[in-house]
């Protein structure tokens, strides 16, 4: 995996600390997104216990992005 990444950082030009940051906020986000549907389908069904479990998962990604850019943020800032 370093030699991808260490080729993606001369082939783009970014950090592979920052490219590693922006992964992390995306693939977070997107499984938050994918995490609301299963919350909406456990309501639908009627386990709450369910959609209470999806609804922690889908939080869960939501503090991990969000401390992704926040650490992706004082690194740029460095840069």
């Amino acid at each position: 995996m370093a030699t991808v990444m260490n080729k993606a950082e001369s082939n783009t030009g970014t950090k592979n600390e920052h490219f590693d940051l922006i992964s992390v906020i995306y693939h977070s986000l997107e499984g938050a997104a994918v995490y609301e549907q299963y919350v909406q389908d456990a309501n639908a069904c009627g386990d709450k216990d369910l959609a209470n479990f999806f609804q922690e998962v889908k939080d869960t990604n939501c503090r991990l992005a969000n401390r992704a850019k926040e650490l992706l943020g004082q690194r740029i800032s460095k840069s």
